[in-house]
This record gives structure tokens, C-alpha cells and sequence, in this order.
């Protein structure tokens, strides 16, 4: 049965691994459906702690990240991420509330390759993963 939910979609992100970390489960739950209705596996983590482990399970294609979480933001994460040399290579999109230029240039300044404020359009979602990792995701199939 999994197979056939994974082979109805025509979406060019069918089969993308993709990592949502954030502490709200509404952005969870959204990102988390909009990204398998286009056929991505998506995997989701509550904090940069849980997300750490889950990446090294899954070694996802991209991951969202919410900068503003306890434990460890998602600031600290990305740049976990990014220092990490099996990992370095995955692209990070930053997810967040502010719009300020100064937490823009902070993602950067960590590895971030895109910022999204929320709350997110789907559009705005998979196009930022079609930036990031769309060519990738078109060699793989």
C-alpha cells in the first residue's frame, strides 16, 4: 500500500526525503501535508535535539528549520548541520515568524540556503525546495 501512495503522485519531489523541524505541531502537521500530497517522505522533529538523530536516520534531501525553538534553535541547528561533513551538503531553509533583515542575514551567516517567513504558502514551500534540491530530486528518478 505504501507504494502505491508514493506512485499516484506526478509531482518531480515524489520520493524527496524531507525534514521538518519545528516545536509547533500545526507547522509540523502542515508542512507535513502539503509535502506529501506532492509524494516527499516526510519526516518531522519537535527540536534541534530530536532533529540531529533524526537526520542521521534518514539523511534527508532538505530540511526546514523554525529558528525560534527551546533547547536549541534553529540557528544553532543549522550550523550543527553545516559543520558536520557528512551533512554539510543537505540544504537548510529557515523558518520563522520575523522578517527582519538582521534574522535573515543570521541564516546566512549559519549555512542557511533560504528563508521562509511563516506562516508558509505551498507555493512558497515547494518552491523553495525546488530551488534547492529540484535538480537533484529530477537526477534521482
Amino acid at each position: 500500500m505504501e507504494n502505491a501512495v508514493q506512485a499516484a503522485p506526478k509531482s518531480r519531489l515524489a520520493g524527496l526525503k524531507v525534514l521538518v523541524i519545528d516545536d509547533s505541531k500545526t507547522i509540523r502537521r502542515t508542512a507535513e501535508t502539503l509535502l506529501s500530497k506532492e509524494g516527499c517522505e516526510v519526516y518531522t522533529a519537535v527540536d534541534g535535539f530530536d532533529a540531529l538523530s533524526k537526520i542521521a536516520d534518514h539523511q534527508p534531501d532538505v530540511v526546514f528549520v523554525d529558528i525560534m525553538m527551546p533547547r536549541l534553535d534553529g540557528y544553532q541547528t543549522c550550523s550543527l548541520i553545516k559543520h558536520n561533513k557528512v551533512f554539510r551538503s543537505i540544504p537548510v531553509i529557515m523558518l520563522s515568524s520575523k522578517d527582519g533583515l538582521f534574522d535573515r542575514a543570521r541564516g546566512r551567516i549559519v549555512g542557511s540556503e533560504h528563508y521562509l517567513t511563516k506562516p508558509f504558502t505551498r507555493d512558497e514551500l515547494l518552491s523553495a525546495i525546488e530551488q534547492h534540491v529540484g535538480a537533484g530530486a529530477a537526477r534521482q528518478s
